[in-house]
């Protein structure tokens, strides 16, 4: 095919990490976590993790930057002589892959590609069991690619820039199919070739070649010394400095440097075993000021991170939570704690968060928790106050302190301050944080019950 100039990008970083050596998402798990090279589920990373939201397009740069294919037809950028190559293995829908496309990936093909020094090979690795819509994105870029290579690479931007609008869709096919039109790929020439599987099947291969190669997370990348053959391994979103001096090191006609990892990183207060603790004060609340269920001493913990307005966390909470709640937090098996993050596209989250909290001063989080989930068409309007008091009262509450506390800020300001905690940290919902032993992971998402169950009865 014929090679084709192509513009890189720099995008503007939006995530914010807590403590991270490297991110990878796993294939072996249902859980995301901040550890340099895959996981089991037996084995959670040393660190909460890092989501990321949707990211907007950035300003170019000034080099052009040749953009081709690879002759096993992988999409590629940079000279095709160039005499080191950069493979990565990614998943659109990864997280940790987002930041490295959004922090790292612009600055590296800035540095290296424009120079001629290292070109940059693209491998489709959609982790499935993490991220259901990942393989339909994946074989629509393959689609989008066979009508050119920069095409391609403008697709593979849209898709990375904007997980959070297809990630979690019921049926993706109309949006990547929007997203091809946006990019200028022809649309007859699309849909047969989505209608056809071909890229279907290519991304199954693509996956399969992945594994015998030894990876299981993204994202991961292999280094190649073109000029002798050696390769090199990086696994996660590794920050600059490791690229550049892997990159560095192996130009020169040596090996990438090996460096000792740092200590694990601390949770965060609300997170460690101090904060995790019953607050003798306010029973059914942790001393970091959030509402639990469950046995304190369970040997896993599951911080959930919800938004009573978000229809994925009421799903998870009528369709999930029920058999979870019987098999493992009623049983004694789980602590389960529960976070506010209500998002701003749900304009009336915040006052059912505040609900809940005022409820939880009466002792009845939880039985709130569960109605406000189960009546999200009543409150959901533009002053909610009157029907979540109404609320308090089918509950039994008394009314008249439940309808001051809403007009207070003292919920209010706990709600804030859940928000504040997770800042940075987590950006959607829902999202469960696992902590077993001082380490964390994520599972994210409105799961299914068996991900959940498979992945709980692994740990405990």
């Amino acid at each position: 095919r014929m090679s084709v100039s192509r513009r890189p990008t720099r995008r503007t970083a939006l995530v914010l990490v807590v403590a991270l050596l490297a991110a990878a998402c796993t294939s072996t798990t249902t859980t995301t976590t901040t550890e340099a090279a895959p996981t089991t589920t037996s084995d959670l990373a040393p660190s909460t993790t890092i989501l990321t939201a949707t990211m907007p397009l950035p300003e170019k740069v000034e080099q052009d930057v040749a953009s081709g294919f690879t002759d096993d037809g992988h999409p590629r950028l940079g000279d095709a002589d160039a005499p080191v190559t950069l493979v990565e293995f990614s998943d659109y829908l990864c997280p940790f892959c987002g930041r490295h496309f959004s922090e790292t990936k612009p600055l590296l093909i800035e540095e290296y590609a424009a120079s001629g020094g290292v070109n940059f090979v693209f491998r489709d690795f959609p982790i499935e069991d993490l991220h259901p819509n990942a393989p339909a994105g994946h074989a629509a870029g393959l689609c989008v690619a066979e009508q050119d290579a920069s095409l391609f690479w403008d697709y593979h931007d849209e898709l990375f820039a904007n997980q959070s609008a297809w990630g979690t869709l019921p049926a993706p096919g109309p949006y990547l199919e929007t997203v091809a039109e946006q990019v200028g790929a022809d649309l007859g020439a699309y849909r047969t070739c989505i209608d056809s599987g071909r890229t279907s099947d290519a991304v199954e291969r693509s996956i399969a070649e992945v594994r015998a190669l030894g990876f299981s997370a993204t994202p991961s990348f292999q280094i190649i010394d073109n000029r002798t053959g050696d390769t090199y391994q990086l696994i996660g979103a590794q920050p600059l400095d490791v690229f550049t001096s892997a990159l560095d090191g192996v130009l020169a006609g040596g090996a990438p440097p090996t460096t000792a990892p740092p200590p694990p990183p601390e949770l965060p207060p609300w997170l460690n075993a101090n904060g995790l603790s019953p607050n003798p004060d306010r029973p059914g609340y942790t001393l970091g000021g959030d509402a639990y269920k469950g046995n304190p001493e369970a040997g896993l913990v599951v911080v959930e991170v919800s938004d009573f307005q978000c229809p994925f966390c009421q799903r998870h909470t009528s369709e999930t939570q029920p058999t979870l709640d019987e098999a493992y937090v009623d049983a004694g098996h789980i602590f389960w704690v529960f976070k506010h993050l209500p998002l701003p596209i749900h304009p009336q989250a915040v006052d059912a968060a505040v609900a809940a909290e005022c409820a939880g001063d009466q002792g009845a989080f939880w039985p709130m928790h569960d109605l406000l989930f189960e009546t999200v068409e009543r409150w959901a309007i533009d002053s909610p106050a009157p029907i979540l008091t109404d609320l308090a009262g089918e509950l039994g509450l008394d009314q008249a302190a439940f309808s001051a506390c809403l007009d207070s800020r003292t919920a209010f300001e706990r709600v804030l301050s859940d928000s504040d905690d997770l800042s940075g940290i987590i950006g959607s919902t829902p999202t469960f944080i696992i902590i077993q032993d001082g380490r964390a992971g994520v599972i994210e998402g409105a799961q299914p019950l068996e991900n959940f169950v498979e992945f709980f009865d692994q740990v405990l």
